[in-house]
């Protein structure tokens, strides 16, 4: 694992105020249970929304849009074709949106840096430890979804 993708996953183990629990579940099953609200919530993303705007369902084109985008780590429910997208957001962080956020009290199932899992997957990795992405990305990104579907209709 190189320098950055482990101060990275580090950093996403230390939501925990026992890292290692993190570690252990990553090693077991390839996705931990991590707190929200302390260091990061997320917003929940219909997949439908995202590949909308997007114009694409397909993996590469996801990942090159979303990281222009958002500019910030995505991840992927992959149990099913229409999976939700999680978009990682500074806690506290101003979210009138019309997507779902997921804070305290809430646990999240997080993919490990680096390794596949048929549970889910990262679109976009945090490119250093305590990158987030900006609530105004997101709701724009939600706003065009909305434009593309009335403009559709």
């Amino acid at each position: 694992m190189d320098a950055n993708l482990r101060a990275v996953s580090q950093w996403l183990a230390e939501a925990d105020p026992r890292p290692g629990n993190a570690w252990a579940e990553w090693e077991a099953h390839g996705v931990a249970l991590l707190p929200l609200g302390r260091r990061f919530d997320a917003l929940r993303l219909p997949a439908e929304q995202v590949h909308d705007v997007v114009g694409s369902d397909e993996a590469q084109t996801l990942v090159t849009v979303l990281r222009v985008w958002l500019d910030g780590p995505v991840f992927r429910d992959c149990r099913s074709s229409m999976g939700p997208y999680y978009v990682l957001i500074a806690p506290g962080a101003d979210w009138g949106g019309p997507a779902e956020r997921l804070s305290t009290d809430t646990y999240l199932g997080v993919p490990r840096p680096g390794h596949a899992t048929m549970l889910c997957r990262w679109v976009v990795l945090p490119p250093y430890p305590g990158a987030l992405c900006a609530p105004r990305h997101v709701h724009t990104l939600l706003a065009t979804t909305a434009s593309l579907r009335t403009v559709g209709r």
